[in-house]
């Protein structure tokens, strides 16, 4: 099975959803950046009727803040293991890895991108995470990976033309 049964999205954060950078100002307040498009991408998914999810090893708000804004309904953080949660997310929705993507970069995601049915690395994961992976996107994490993510999902399930719809005149 691949992209064209998927029916969750699970995404990290950091190295995925960011570039990885993590800058903290001198009052210890962490800030990130966040590519516009990749967030488009994900109201694309939860637009064509697929569930998104968020683990990641991490705490910060504006993880919290950025995943609720793009309504991401499932956010975990602080997972140093992911295997957890992500049973949890299958329980909840009743899948089968099968049904599942997981996108990540580093090797705290190995456990879960050999595990998903569609298990992706941003270009520049780590040498094991790519070896390991079913896809493995042309774009850096933080940098239109997630976009290219969910293009690759909506077309193999024949739903991109319906978002182009809405952009068409």
């Amino acid at each position: 099975m691949g992209a064209e049964s998927v029916q969750l999205v699970v995404f990290d954060i950091d190295g995925v959803m960011t570039d990885g950078t993590i800058s903290v100002d001198g009052t210890g307040v962490e800030r990130k950046q966040f590519h516009v498009r990749d967030g488009t991408g994900i109201k694309f998914l939860i637009r064509s009727g697929l569930r998104v999810a968020v683990i990641s090893g991490r705490e910060c708000a504006a993880n919290l803040h950025r995943a609720r804004e793009l309504g991401i309904e499932d956010i975990i953080q602080k997972a140093k293991l992911k295997l957890p949660p992500y049973e949890q997310l299958l329980e909840k929705y009743n899948l089968t890895d099968e049904r599942v993507c997981y996108v990540g970069d580093d090797l705290l995601d190995l456990p879960l991108v050999t595990r998903a049915g569609l298990g992706v690395a941003v270009a520049d994961a780590v040498d094991e995470l790519r070896a390991a992976a079913d896809y493995v996107t042309a774009a850096p994490g933080g940098r239109g990976a997630v976009r290219e993510v969910a293009e690759l999902i909506l077309r193999s399930q024949g739903k991109w033309d319906t978002i182009m719809q809405r952009y068409l005149i």
